[in-house]
């Protein structure tokens, strides 16, 4: 089987199910495994897709992500090709995910096990939780100039809510428009900036920091909180050592 992946997360997943051989197309963005992105044949961005050269590749299959790839690319693509393309909103769906790409593409028995994994590392995080109350109210920024928040409905969302924060934005669908003046109005406890698709650095905590003095401001790892692929594994450990670092 010939694979194209235009989704860094599900990349990231095909090589730990094994598929090197499998796996002849990625994104610019496919930056993980560093091997697989120095390497692999890129066929462009995730928005930005060269049909030109996922041609001259010939696939059997392509993944694809309602979210990260635009719908006109991926219908022209099916017109040729067979696309399977994933909608992941919550952790459920994500595991749901994996097991489905094993299936695809023959590493059931891998997939399996990776979900299996996940999930004890899930539940023992959760437990953990309990005893975490009230929950912090929170805000997720992804966005610089404007501001740009995740919202309900988004994978981010469900993880925010297993990492044991009140998402602020909930009640608003996918990735928001905000100002500052609603971080404050809204009572923002915790201001999470994300490490991509904007890279936020320290200079921006200093420069939201004055207009939020009561307000705890820090960076996350943007991979462990919108990464439903095999990231997971690691994502619960890290929600661990950033719950212990909120508490000092």
């Amino acid at each position: 089987m010939r694979i194209i992946s235009l989704v860094p997360s599900q990349t990231e997943l095909l090589y730990d199910l094994g598929l090197d051989e499998q796996v002849i197309g990625i994104t610019k963005f496919c930056v993980h495994p560093e091997q697989w992105f120095r390497s692999k044949t890129r066929v462009g961005g995730t928005k930005k897709i060269n049909i030109e050269i996922i041609h001259k590749l010939t696939p059997d299959l392509i993944i694809a992500n309602k979210e990260e790839n635009t719908k006109d690319q991926i219908e022209e693509l099916s017109r040729y090709y067979r696309v399977w393309t994933t909608d992941i909103k919550t952790l459920d769906d994500a595991l749901q995910m994996i097991k489905e790409i094993g299936e695809l593409t023959n590493t059931s028995i891998k997939a399996n096990q990776l979900t299996v994994q996940i999930k004890e590392k899930f539940i023992r995080l959760n437990k953990q939780l309990e005893t975490q109350n009230p929950k912090l109210k929170t805000a997720y920024l992804i966005w610089n100039n404007p501001y740009m928040a995740a919202g309900g409905g988004t994978f981010i969302n469900d993880m925010m809510n297993h990492c044991g924060f009140e998402n602020i934005f909930e009640e608003t669908n996918r990735y928001p428009e905000i100002t500052v003046g609603e971080l404050r109005k809204k009572n923002c406890e915790l201001l999470t900036l994300s490490s991509e698709p904007f890279p936020f650095k320290q200079k921006h905590i200093e420069e939201l920091k004055l207009q939020l003095p009561n307000t705890k401001i820090i960076l996350v790892d943007g991979k462990m909180f919108s990464w439903y692929g095999s990231r997971l594994l690691y994502a619960p450990d890290y929600f661990q050592r950033l719950i212990k670092e909120l508490k000092k």
